[in-house]
């Protein structure tokens, strides 16, 4: 009979896989020896694969060029990043050796920008992308941008005030793009967007706001939807009627030559996990260049904005196992060394599901558990309903450690969870470990910061000595 953690795995899902393999009993991830990181440096421990990051943007370049040559589509592809999935200067340090651009999303993220180009990161000729609702500061900071000489800035207009507020503080003439506040999904509890102007008011707003403006040029038409780039009718619904914007507003507007499909690529969050990446570029590429070709207009270069599939899959966290309480008959609690709403927020705040496996004891025989975390709170747990099917582990042995880890968590964790601030029940930030791989395979690690301590805590909550 097969009981081991191994046989269940072998038996439901193809195994090993190109980031995961088995060694020693051991789970590696892209060659990494996760065991000997964790014993080297202690757990709780989050860390980041810095390479993953590189090589995703290289994978959705490859797929637009891929499917501009076979179209023929005349139109040059940017991939720009976003920046509020991880503002992390060893994450922009690493996605800005692809030849990317940036898309903001408050006024804090342009400072980032600025000192990017006094470190000679980017250049005048790198896009930035401005998005999120604008005000006084995120104004001033996008117009000291462009005052100084970064065309290449471009405003993303979110509603009917910004470009009066723009053309305020900006002074010569400046380029912006329009979002379109997309439908939802009949699911939502809201039916519009509340990002961006309605599909049927964008054309009046461009003529009464921009089309007789001497400083505003319209570049850019912009276009996402909360749910992400999915193969079914409701995205391609939107794309035409985004589409259809589009050429309506290209046939009056000279200067219109960008189209920017946001972000939504989806990300690795299962050991299942399919999707055809190649094919639904291929097919974006393509319904866009029909529908221009159809309305007799130019078609337009393709931006994105891709944040969580840039950077989600390069990072992980590392727990412990460190009791089991067995509270009834059927329920049993494995008690990690750390805290999901505050390591994992999007565990507990949208049921946010991520790769989970243990790092070591793969021979050992498996049972079905429940994890949960060190605050007193009933929420912090993780089961079922988070991951793909029943969570199920090596059977707890006391004088056996366990070790788990949670995979592809690089996307927004940190933020919503406020790094380096307070955190729930005073639980402590982890620490955080960075990994390269030199041109010769070997994998060197680095501590980026060590797991806060209580006079972190203190000191924030203002108990000064």
């Amino acid at each position: 009979m097969k009981t081991k953690y191994i046989d269940l795995i072998d038996q439901t899902y193809y195994f090993p896989q190109e980031e995961y393999s088995l060694s020693d009993d051991k789970l590696f991830f892209h060659d990494i020896d996760l065991l000997g990181l964790a014993e080297t440096y202690g757990t709780p421990l989050k860390f980041t694969y810095l390479p993953q990051i590189s090589t995703n943007i290289q994978r959705a370049k490859k797929w637009f060029k891929t499917a501009i040559d076979k179209h023929r589509y005349p139109g040059k592809y940017h991939y720009c990043y976003c920046t509020k999935s991880s503002h992390f200067e060893y994450v922009l340090d690493e996605a800005l050796k692809n030849e990317i651009h940036i898309e903001t999303s408050s006024a804090f993220d342009v400072n980032i920008v600025e000192h990017l180009k006094r470190q000679g990161k980017i250049t005048d000729d790198t896009y930035i992308l401005c998005n999120g609702f604008k005000r006084d500061l995120y104004v001033h900071n996008i117009a000291k941008l462009i005052n100084e000489g970064h065309q290449n800035c471009i405003p993303i207009i979110d509603n009917y005030e910004e470009i009066k507020l723009l053309s305020d503080s900006v002074d010569g003439q400046f380029n912006v793009g329009i979002r379109i506040a997309s439908e939802e999904e009949p699911k939502f509890e809201f039916y519009t967007s509340r990002l961006g102007i309605g599909y049927k008011n964008i054309v009046k707003f461009y003529k009464e706001q921009i089309q007789n403006n001497d400083k505003v040029n319209l570049k850019m038409l912009h276009f996402f939807i909360n749910t992400g780039i999915r193969d079914n009718a409701y995205y391609w619904n939107e794309l035409h009627k985004c589409l259809k914007v589009f050429v309506a507003l290209k046939k009056i507007c000279p200067s219109l030559d960008s189209l920017n499909i946001g972000g939504g690529f989806p990300i690795k969050n299962s050991l299942a996990f399919n999707f055809d990446y190649q094919y639904m570029v291929d097919e974006i590429v393509h319904q866009i260049f029909t529908v221009c070709k159809e309305a007799n207009v130019d078609a337009p270069d393709i931006f994105t904005e891709f944040g969580s599939f840039t950077v989600g899959e390069s990072s992980g966290a590392v727990y412990e196992v460190l009791y089991q309480k067995q509270q009834n008959d059927r329920e049993k609690w494995n008690m990690i060394n750390s805290s999901f709403i505050t390591t994992l927020p999007d565990t507990w705040a949208i049921n946010k599901r991520f790769i989970m496996l243990p790092i070591n004891r793969w021979n050992d025989e498996y049972e079905r558990v429940l994890l949960g975390g060190l605050t007193c709170d009933s929420d912090d747990y993780y089961n079922s309903e988070q991951h793909v099917n029943a969570i199920y582990l090596p059977k707890y042995d006391k004088e056996k450690p366990l070790y788990i880890g949670f995979f592809n968590t690089g996307a927004y964790q940190e933020t919503i969870g406020g790094y380096g601030g307070l955190q729930h029940c005073l639980i402590p930030q982890p620490k955080r470990i960075l990994i390269t791989k030199d041109n010769n395979g070997t994998i060197n690690t680095k501590l980026f910061a060590e797991q806060q301590t209580a006079a972190d805590f203190l000191n924030i909550l203002g108990y000064h000595e």
